[in-house]
């Protein structure tokens, strides 16, 4: 019994395709805000966690291939085994991907943060597994890379993950794994896609 207008009616409005739902909520970029929203289905009240300050948003922090960029795309949320994360990009971090879990309190806060050594216009997006932050790149219309990794409990970096993707559209605009089921759920020009994650 929920109600949609064809419009913005409210700030509480979702921004851009990088949506999570976990823990009977739905995580998402509150709307021109550099801010996540969290919706709770049963009690359908919406609390916030304001990012730090400097974080981009309004697309002046998109994930991008060669010269092309993912509109609205600033704030990646993302799940695994632990929880809900954010991935972003701030003004001191130049530029380069900023990692933030988010604690499920009430209001939710933000938990410990990791400063990555990558580029986020160079990357086309990100997911969480295990407790490790991969990112993909873009290769041709028809294959991604997931070239980088960050190991949130040793703060590592792997440059050299070299996982092949295989698209059925040029672009994934939303790419997140699922604890669940242990699957990749990618959203491409209009095309849901999903993926076997098997871990070595």
């Amino acid at each position: 019994n929920i109600q949609i207008a064809s419009s913005n009616p409210t700030t509480n409005t979702i921004q851009g395709p990088n949506n999570v739902v976990y823990g009977g909520a739905l995580y998402y970029n509150c709307y021109n805000r550099d801010a996540v929203c969290r919706f709770n289905l049963t009690t359908k009240s919406v609390t916030s966690l304001q990012l730090p300050k400097g974080t981009r948003y309004n697309s002046k922090g998109n994930f991008c291939h060669l010269e092309d960029c993912y509109v609205y795309t600033d704030l990646d949320l993302a799940t695994d085994e632990l929880g809900v994360w954010v991935v972003y990009t701030t003004t001191q971090a130049l530029g380069n991907l900023v990692l933030s879990k988010v604690e499920e309190t009430e209001p939710p806060k933000l938990g410990k943060t990791w400063h990555t050594s990558v580029y986020k216009r160079s990357v086309t997006n990100t997911f969480m597994a295990c407790g490790i932050l991969y990112a993909t790149r873009y290769i041709d219309a028809n294959v991604d890379e997931v070239f980088y990794s960050l190991d949130t409990m040793t703060g590592m970096e792997n440059f050299k993950v070299g996982i092949i993707i295989n698209k059925v559209s040029s672009n994934i605009f939303s790419l997140n794994y699922s604890p669940v089921d242990q699957m990749l759920y990618a959203f491409c020009d209009a095309k849901m896609v999903s993926y076997k994650a098997l871990f070595g």
